[in-house]
């Protein structure tokens, strides 16, 4: 599941992750995740992180108006970078384990935000994001230091979360794996909403999913067939 730049697009191959990052913001329209100027991603570089601008459509992007971030918020570039910026920030800062970010307000997890509700076991799929469930955080206001605090204890042990009344945060070693953890988390929100529309999903045991984990991190390591 890893991507084959796994190694390499998060820390020391600055050459292509402006184009990347672009590449993303545009497949993410595509996948019908994002929808005009909605959402934000980013991507370690450098000594801090690049990350998509604000107010800005996938179409307009080019890697100047991509701006460079360090670890302490600042910036050279007439644009201004997402409003966002510090939660991936802070993110990056307590997440080794993170290069890539991709926060969406995708329709499907924007409803379940809305509900505040955790996603449950009720697919094995969601083992995808790292834990027996994708958690939804506490609500607090866009762009603030109190978002960031919510949404990493959200993230605590898993790779993705719903942001309350707001929208879906999806991390990776690397973009690939952050675009696909976005879009899955987007597909899965979708089901368990239907689901639930005509009955109680049957959710499955801690045992069933820590199956799912290990055999997962056996399929990492190119263990399984």
């Amino acid at each position: 599941m890893n991507s084959p730049h796994a190694a390499t697009e998060g820390r020391s191959s600055p050459l292509h992750a402006h184009e990347r990052l672009i590449t993303l913001m545009q497949r993410l329209v595509a996948h019908g995740v994002n929808r005009g100027a909605s959402g934000n991603s980013s991507v370690r570089h450098g000594r801090g992180m690049l990350i998509t601008p604000s107010a800005l459509l996938p179409d307009a992007l080019t890697p100047d108006t991509l701006v460079e971030v360090d670890m302490e918020g600042g910036y050279d570039n007439p644009l201004k970078p997402s409003s966002e910026w510090r939660i991936h920030r802070d993110i990056y800062a307590a997440r080794p384990d993170i290069n890539a970010i991709v926060h969406t307000h995708s329709t499907h997890a924007v409803t379940l935000a809305c509900l505040r509700r955790d996603l449950p076991p009720f697919h094995y799929m969601i083992a995808m994001a790292g834990g027996r469930d994708i958690r939804c955080s506490g609500y607090a206001t866009f762009g603030t230091e109190a978002l960031s605090q919510t949404a990493l204890t959200a993230l605590e042990g898993r790779m993705a979360c719903l942001l309350a009344n707001h929208g879906l945060l999806a991390c990776g070693t690397d973009l690939a794996q952050a675009e696909t953890l976005a879009v899955e988390v987007e597909h899965l929100c979708e089901a368990y909403l239907k689901a639930c529309s005509v009955g109680d999903p049957v959710l499955l045991s801690d045992t069933d999913i820590d199956e799912v984990l290990e055999r997962f991190g056996r399929y990492r390591r190119g263990e399984l067939d």
